[in-house]
């Protein structure tokens, strides 16, 4: 397969028809990436429900629908259009980054990855390099929120209001380069957020609920930044939307509206879920039975990870102890001085 610089552009003007029908990227990285994600979590799922253990419909569903999104917004017409139609990549950009990773998270890959892995093998040699990189200092530090809520902004402000967008949306490398971007900038934000597997660096909920709200004014500032914006300014999708015979400050106008109304219903889900969850964390009880199990279990795992194999010390019975006398003590244990 020939890999275009310069993508083929539809001739046709954009329409919901037009975005619907399909049309793929000439480099497929995110699709086949779906396509992979989505294989490998039902076969880890059939792994881990084979062993009679239950892993949630719900997280699942989420992880699947995650993986069917980010498979249609880089493989339906969409696609196409985003190469010269800045509606078409802002659309395309926000879904990436704000509706494909909080899906992801919500399906808890890390905790089935370690769930389904065999201990043996080399499975054994995965489960011990994953519980490395989650422990090592360069996991804690990516995910701390003044990487991943700087990093967030400037997948926005960095990209649209600096040369980037104009030297990268108009070639196939540069144009898969960002959309891979967008989806690894929108992880890194909301994992700290909606993680509840190994993730290092949990935070606590004011933490959460701190490290969502400094970015929503933020994010709906810079949509109005383009909404009011009387001049273009993307000068490359001022250019390309012409060809189509679309006014560039309409088109503009499309994308601001759609960066500062798309995340409104996003933001809102997750901070239903948080607070779901927050609630629940508030209302637990403490079960020592349940407690004592789950230590026993997370002992097990380490265990077979590091191959040790020293036994399990006996509890003691009243035959390990010597009987104890009923007759009175006569003499004083101390000797006569």
């Amino acid at each position: 397969m020939t890999i275009s610089a310069v993508p083929t552009v539809p001739t046709s003007p954009p329409s919901l028809g037009q975005f619907v029908a399909w049309g793929p990227s000439p480099l497929p990285l995110l699709p086949a990436a779906a396509v992979v994600a989505g294989l490998w979590y039902l076969w880890a799922r059939w792994r881990v429900t084979t062993k009679t253990r239950r892993w949630p419909a719900y997280k699942t569903a989420c992880f699947l629908a995650g993986c069917v999104v980010l498979f249609a917004t880089t493989t339906l017409g969409i696609e196409r259009y985003s190469y010269g139609l800045f509606g078409a990549f802002m659309f395309q950009h926000l879904t990436l980054s704000m509706a494909v990773p909080p899906l992801l998270v919500l399906g808890s890959p890390g905790t089935l990855m370690l769930r389904s892995t065999p201990h043996t093998g080399i499975g054994y040699h995965i489960n011990r390099y994953a519980l490395v990189a989650l422990r090592s200092r360069w996991s804690a530090a990516l995910l701390h929120p003044l990487v991943g809520i700087p990093l967030f902004l400037a997948s926005y402000y960095g990209i649209y209001l600096s040369p980037i967008v104009s030297s990268l949306a108009g070639n196939t490398l540069g144009h898969t380069a960002m959309e891979v971007f967008f989806v690894i900038s929108g992880l890194l934000f909301i994992l700290p957020v909606l993680a509840t597997g190994p993730v290092p660096g949990r935070h606590s909920n004011f933490g959460r609920l701190f490290h969502l709200f400094v970015e929503m004014p933020l994010h709906v500032f810079f949509g109005v930044i383009f909404m009011v914006a009387s001049v273009p300014l993307v000068p490359y999708f001022a250019d390309s939307a012409a060809r189509w015979g679309v006014d560039p400050i309409v088109d503009q106008q499309w994308a601001g509206g759609l960066a500062w109304a798309y995340g409104e219903p996003v933001g809102l889900l997750i901070v239903l879920v948080f607070a779901v969850r927050w609630r629940r964390d508030e209302s637990r009880t403490y079960s020592p039975e349940k407690t004592d199990a789950e230590l026993a279990d997370y002992n097990d795992f380490l265990r077979d990870l590091s191959g040790a194999t020293a036994p399990r010390m006996p509890q003691p019975t009243r035959s390990d102890h010597a009987p104890v006398s009923t007759t009175p003590v006569t003499q004083s244990p101390h000797p006569p001085r």
